[in-house]
This record gives structure tokens, C-alpha cells and sequence, in this order.
């Protein structure tokens, strides 16, 4: 038995950045920052540690997350990791992501919740969704030509 199940709950450290794959889908990437802070015991002194998460969804939440969210915007994700391959100037690179399956509007820094967002996320995780239809099959993000890396995204690694 094995489990492929991501959770997190962070910032956003940019606005959702919204594309369209060739065939006409949408995605969004999510850049998400999971921070956590401690005591030094031996300065006292606060200590934080950021770990920047990259996450992408497919299908119809797209648009929620797109209008909905902004950069500082507290969010949870649930998915699956995924590493995928790319060719950049002749060199193989890798990039890990959580495709989100499910997320959860947490409010934001100033605590405002946007409760009609909230009410269609919730609509839209509650409506049946058969397998295949919200999100594409590994190969249709995982380097596949004519595929997830059609886009032109510079990663900065």
C-alpha cells in the first residue's frame, strides 16, 4: 500500500499565475510559502524557516483560485506530488509540484474571509467531477512533448 497525499497551509507569495494549455485548459501556479517559527534556546531569540511549495491545479477551481486569490492570501492545498521533467537549453531539469485536488479558503493576513468565494469553492469541491475530466493524466504535465511544457515558464533552478 502507499499514499501519495500532500497538505499545506501558507501564504501565497504571488498572484495565482493563470494559463491555458493548448488544448484550451486552464491551470494555475501557485507559489505558496509554509513558514514555521521557533525559540533559539540558547539566544532566545525567534527564529523562522520558509519553504516555498510550488502547486498547480487543473479544471474548473481554476477560476476560483484565479479570482479569488491573491498574493498574502492564506490557503489550504491538498494534492498529490508530482515531478515532472523539462529540457531548458539542452540540459535536463526536474521541477516537484502538489497538483491540488482540494483547497480550502483559510481568510487572509487581515483576516477578512471572502465568504461568497468561500460558498462556490465549496460548491465546486462538492460536485462530482469524473476521473480524468479535472485533472489530466500524469503524462499531460509530466514532459510529454506538446504537453505541460508548452508553456514558457523560466524556472529559477
Amino acid at each position: 500500500m502507499s499514499i501519495n497525499l500532500c497538505q499545506f497551509i501558507g501564504n501565497l507569495g504571488q498572484d495565482p499565475d493563470l494559463r491555458y494549455m493548448p488544448d484550451g485548459r486552464a491551470v494555475v501556479n501557485l507559489s505558496i510559502a509554509c513558514s514555521e517559527r521557533w525559540k533559539d534556546k540558547q539566544t532566545g531569540e525567534t527564529k523562522e524557516s520558509t519553504e516555498w511549495i510550488r502547486a498547480v491545479c487543473f479544471g474548473k477551481r481554476v477560476q476560483v483560485i484565479a479570482e479569488h486569490f491573491k498574493k498574502g492570501s492564506q490557503i489550504y492545498v491538498s494534492g498529490k506530488m508530482r515531478t515532472r521533467q523539462y529540457e531548458q537549453d539542452g540540459i535536463k531539469r526536474y521541477s516537484t509540484e502538489i497538483v491540488v485536488e482540494e483547497f480550502q479558503f483559510c481568510g487572509n493576513r487581515s483576516g477578512n474571509g471572502d465568504t461568497k468565494a468561500q460558498q462556490q469553492a465549496a460548491a465546486y469541491d462538492r460536485s462530482p467531477v469524473p476521473k480524468g475530466v479535472d485533472n489530466p493524466p500524469v503524462s499531460a504535465y509530466s514532459g510529454d512533448a506538446g504537453s505541460y511544457d508548452d508553456f514558457d515558464d523560466q524556472i529559477p533552478f
